[in-house]
Order: structure tokens, then C-alpha cells, then sequence
């Protein structure tokens, strides 16, 4: 006891338990959706935590990024298993972010007074998907090099600044060093920076302003306190989350490629990660015109209106802010997962 008061009266943690335990978490049929939040936020410290453990033998380099991984997997104990762990877990953050946003949106809980929750949850979307695509150069292997080629030649459509954004990405005009130390500051020192002020401000709304009820939806009684109810619960199901990463590291880990080889031809067969195939397959799908304008223009162009669309949601659906239901924001939402959804089958199946 005695050392627990040396600690409280320098820490003050007492005070922050004691809001945390005042902070009720609503019980509802829908209440399980809440789980996907915290699940997105271990998964970020899973890869925090991984990740530093990779830098210490990772070299960003042409010359040795490739050896330096190679000998990680084969040379360091259970390297091959923190980087399967690290690769797993990126995947798995991405699709709790990606079903967290989904529930978010389905349950109206963007509404007043939560439109920043909402704004930083959609730029923190494209955030991990960003921490996907960066990071998938760095093992400089052979699908990793020419896919990232690939993958940094969309935005040359774009009107206006489509050039000189794929000559800022790649830091050149063919991905080669410069690329590759940009692909790596952006990985491990830019996006983790502005991941975790941004995950930190969502963090502290969700405490100002707590879980959002959905429409129509009755609560069970007043709630359970966050701390320690609700936050043993997260722990149990951080801990589940946790095995799944281990047990696919173990069954299906990741594999290393042969090294780069900028001058041979690209392999037949790339395809991006799962979570960009619907981009893909559409790309492919189109005839390279539509009405005389370039199909890969259009696309960027629509996609650049549909984020700025979903970036604007809580502020476009005014029904939800009344309390009444918005069936067309509904509808726009299941024909979205449902187009996102067969594209992405299409690309996996062709």
C-alpha cells in the first residue's frame, strides 16, 4: 500500500481510473461493433512494437535492404516470426479499421456531436492503408519492386498535378534508391508521428463524448463502466486477436521473394494487397476511354470525390442529426460494400 500511495502521489493515476470508471459504455444489441475500435488500436501498438524490433537489422538501401531482411528470417532467432507477426497484424489492423469505419457509419454514429470522431477515423483509414502500400517496397524483392512501379504510376492521371505527385512519391521517374529511403521515412517516421497524434485526439473525443447509441436502438440500463468492466473485456478479446496474429504468422508466414532486379522484365500475375483490389479490378474492367476521357482520370477523379464525400458525411446527412433515420445514406452504404466486395472476389478469381 505504501508504495502504491509513493506512486499515486506522483502519478496521479487514481484521478484518471476514477474517470475512466465513471465513463459508461452503453449495452445494446449492437454493442459487440464497439469491440473493432480497440481491436484497430492494438493492432497499431502490435505493429508500433514490431516494427522496432525489425529496424534494428533492417537496412534502407538498393544494396542491402534485401540481405538485410533475408538474414532477419533466416540468421536472427524468431525473426522470420516477428516479421509474419508484423506482416499479419498489418492486415488484420486494416480490416478492423475498415469494419470499425463500417459499423460507425451503418449505426449513424457520426452524427452531433461527433463529426470529428468520424473525420479523424476516415483519415486514419487512409493512414494504415498508407502504412500498407509504403511498406511493401522495403523487402525490395521482385513483386514488392515492380508493384510498387505499378502502384506509384496510377496518380500520373490525375489532372494537373498527376506528374509531378508520382515524381514525388517515387522521388524520380523509375522507383530506385530515393524511392525507397522516401517508401522508409514515410513507413517508420512521417505516418507513425501523424498515426499516433491522430489516434491520441480520436481517442481522447471517445472519452469527451463516449459511445454513440444507434438510431432506434434501446439501450440495456445505463451502461457499464469502461474501467475495469469494459476494459477487461477489450483485454480478453486483445488477447484473442493476438493469438490469430501468432497462429497465422505460424500457418501461412510471409515469405521473402528474390531479390529486385530493376532491369529484368515485370513478372505476369501482380496484383496490390487485398485492400486496394477493388481499385484494381475496376481499372482493369474499364476500356482505357469513356467518352474520349482517359478511364484511369475518371477513376482517380471519382475516387477523389468519394473521399471527400465520406470525409463530409456527418456533415451532409442532416436526418441522422435530427434523430431519423437516412435510408439514402443507407443504401449508398450497402451498395458500396457490395460493389467493394465482388470487385474485390473478381480479383482473386481472374
Amino acid at each position: 500500500m505504501a508504495h502504491d500511495s509513493w506512486l499515486n502521489d506522483r502519478l496521479r493515476y487514481r484521478t484518471t481510473l476514477e474517470l475512466l470508471a465513471r465513463k459508461l459504455v452503453p449495452q445494446h444489441r449492437h454493442s459487440f461493433w464497439y469491440f473493432f475500435g480497440g481491436l484497430s488500436f492494438f493492432f497499431f501498438v502490435i505493429q508500433i512494437v514490431t516494427g522496432m524490433l525489425l529496424l534494428v537489422y533492417y537496412s534502407p538501401t538498393p544494396e542491402t535492404a534485401h540481405e538485410s531482411v533475408s538474414f532477419l528470417m533466416t540468421q536472427v532467432p524468431y525473426g522470420w516470426l516477428i516479421r509474419s507477426v508484423h506482416g499479419w497484424s498489418a492486415n488484420l489492423m486494416i480490416g478492423c479499421v475498415l469494419v470499425h469505419l463500417v459499423s460507425t457509419f451503418f449505426m449513424k454514429a457520426y452524427r452531433r456531436p461527433r463529426e470529428s470522431m468520424w473525420v479523424t477515423g476516415v483519415v486514419l483509414l487512409f493512414l494504415v492503408m498508407g502504412f500498407g502500400f509504403t511498406g511493401y517496397l522495403l523487402p525490395w524483392d521482385t513483386v514488392s519492386y515492380f508493384a510498387t512501379q505499378i502502384g506509384t504510376e496510377i496518380p500520373r492521371s490525375i489532372p494537373v498535378i498527376g506528374s509531378l505527385a508520382v515524381k514525388l512519391i517515387r522521388g524520380g521517374d523509375y522507383i530506385a534508391a530515393d524511392s525507397l529511403r522516401r517508401m522508409f521515412a514515410l513507413h517508420v517516421v512521417i505516418l507513425p508521428l501523424i498515426s499516433i497524434i491522430l489516434v491520441a485526439f480520436h481517442l481522447i473525443l471517445n472519452q469527451v463524448h463516449g459511445s454513440s447509441v444507434p438510431l432506434r436502438t434501446n439501450a440495456n440500463g445505463p451502461g457499464i463502466p469502461f474501467y475495469p468492466n469494459y476494459l477487461f473485456r477489450d483485454l480478453i478479446a486483445w488477447t484473442i486477436a493476438l493469438g490469430a496474429a501468432v497462429i497465422l504468422a505460424l500457418l501461412l508466414p510471409v515469405s521473402l521473394g528474390p531479390k529486385a532486379e530493376p532491369m529484368a522484365s515485370a513478372p505476369g500475375g501482380i496484383r496490390p494487397e487485398w485492400y486496394f483490389l477493388s481499385l484494381y479490378e475496376t481499372l482493369r474492367l474499364l476500356p482505357g476511354e469513356i467518352l474520349g476521357m482517359n478511364t484511369e482520370m475518371l477513376v482517380n477523379v471519382g475516387v477523389g470525390i468519394a473521399t471527400l464525400v465520406l470525409l463530409l458525411v456527418p456533415f451532409l446527412d442532416r436526418r441522422a442529426h435530427r434523430g431519423e433515420p437516412s435510408p439514402v445514406y443507407t443504401w449508398i452504404g450497402i451498395f458500396t460494400i457490395l460493389y467493394i466486395g465482388v470487385s474485390t472476389t473478381l480479383a482473386y478469381l481472374t
